[in-house]
């Protein structure tokens, strides 16, 4: 009986797969350091999100999402976001370039957590956010094409996307400048 047991839970063990391995594509350092050339942009500020922003964030984002203080660089009126959202079941990091025109001028993923849907890496991928603008504070106003097998991952990238754009529109309606 403790034989099968042990067989078992051997067996178990080993058809649950690897365990993610953390991916750096770009550390979050230099993805700003390439969207801001200037050493004096390379300090952050920081959003608190207010009792208005705050339900809007989770429209986008799920209730599920902490919308703690949010660090960005600004550079005129452009913008640099760093953010993370849960794929499947880890977090994946990118960065987004929001220009002053309040669309999105780049997309990158940083950090790559998930054992499944890495492909949303690729600029292929990403390079469908450029121009994107937000509609209604939630969705994108452009498609995004998904990739088969990377629906979680696509689905947090497009969240992500949404969020920087209204956390960018926050920034410029406060007139926040560094």
């Amino acid at each position: 009986m403790r034989l099968a047991y042990g067989l078992f839970i051997l067996i178990f063990l080993c058809s649950a797969g690897p365990a993610p391995a953390e991916d750096v594509y770009q550390t979050p350092e230099a993805f700003i350091a390439e969207s801001f050339p200037a050493p004096s942009s390379m300090f952050s500020l920081v959003l608190k999100p207010d009792e208005t922003l705050i339900p809007k964030i989770s429209k986008i984002m799920g209730s599920h999402y902490k919308p703690g203080p949010f660090p960005y660089w600004k550079d005129g009126g452009r913008t640099v976001w760093i953010l993370e959202d849960i794929g499947k079941f880890e977090p994946i990091t990118a960065g987004f370039l929001v220009g002053s025109d309040g669309r999105l001028e780049r997309v990158k993923v940083l950090i790559y957590r998930e054992s499944h849907g890495w492909e949303v890496r690729h600029d292929f991928f990403t390079r469908q956010f450029e121009g994107a603008g937000l509609k209604r504070e939630r969705k994108l106003d452009q498609p995004i094409d998904g990739i088969s097998g990377a629906t979680l991952s696509v689905d947090a990238l497009k969240r992500m996307s949404a969020l920087a754009l209204l956390l960018h529109s926050a920034v410029v309606q406060d007139g926040s400048t560094p």
